[in-house]
């Protein structure tokens, strides 16, 4: 975590769509911040995570973040999507309140690992914790504060599932939190190797996934599921920067 209210940045970019989840499709910049308390075992922004990374990440205030946010978006507010590695780890009070004063919306997704009162300042907050296939453990206590957290947020859970495992313990999660919508999504098992901006994506296995998750939601009646994929893998892989 930052000693001097200072953002580590992992990268900055857009405007493009949101590629996933509750926002898919809507026009976003994104700021996505280094650094992160997982380690999953399949992340595909290793980049934003892996510690070998850590020189590329820049340290910028929220007022120069904001400025680039900006520029980037020609001066017309929307939707500013707070990514990582793990977003909620960096102090990114400051920059959403620059931004809300613009007009600026703002979207982070998280892992529950970690809570901010901030949080109650996000337009959308997107809880994604980590299934079996991540080699993660969820911490239900720590996810809870989260929850409460950003309770004037509007507040998902989004769900990356690979196997029946996965799929179960989705299950699981739904019924823990029957007040939280659930958008599910088929896991993308070809991250970028080190050095690597445009790995080869495995459409052909995520598209298979896809499939099987949509049948066993629909065998199972899980009618307040959403079934959804990562578009901007379809579109561009895993490149950065889209």
């Amino acid at each position: 975590m930052s000693q001097d209210g200072r953002i580590r940045v992992s990268e900055i970019f857009g405007p493009t769509i949101q590629g996933e989840g509750a926002l898919i499709g809507l026009p976003t910049v994104f700021v996505r911040t280094g650094g992160c308390d997982y380690r999953c075992s399949w992340c595909d922004s290793l980049h934003a995570v892996d510690s070998a990374y850590r020189q590329t990440w820049a340290p910028m205030s929220a007022q120069a973040v904001m400025a680039e946010v900006r520029r980037l978006s020609a001066g017309r507010p929307l939707t500013v999507t707070l990514s990582g590695g793990n977003p909620a780890i960096q102090p990114l009070e400051d920059l959403i309140g620059l931004g809300r004063a613009a007009g600026y919306g703002f979207a982070m997704e998280t892992q529950g690992s970690v809570a901010r009162a901030w949080f109650s300042q996000l337009d959308m907050l997107v809880l994604s914790p980590k299934p079996p296939s991540s080699g993660m453990t969820v911490d239900w206590s720590v996810f809870g504060d989260c929850m409460r957290a950003g309770a004037a947020a509007r507040t998902v859970l989004k769900i990356v599932v690979f196997d029946d495992a996965d799929y179960q313990w989705a299950r699981d999660v739904a019924a823990r939190y029957p007040d939280l919508p659930v958008y599910l999504q088929p896991g993308n098992h070809t991250p970028p190797p080190p050095g690597d901006d445009a790995a080869v994506v495995d459409q052909a296995g995520i598209d298979a996934r896809m499939r099987w998750l949509v049948e066993r939601v629909m065998q199972d009646r899980w009618f307040d599921a959403r079934v959804l994929p990562q578009l901007h893998v379809t579109l561009w892989g895993n490149k950065r920067g889209v």
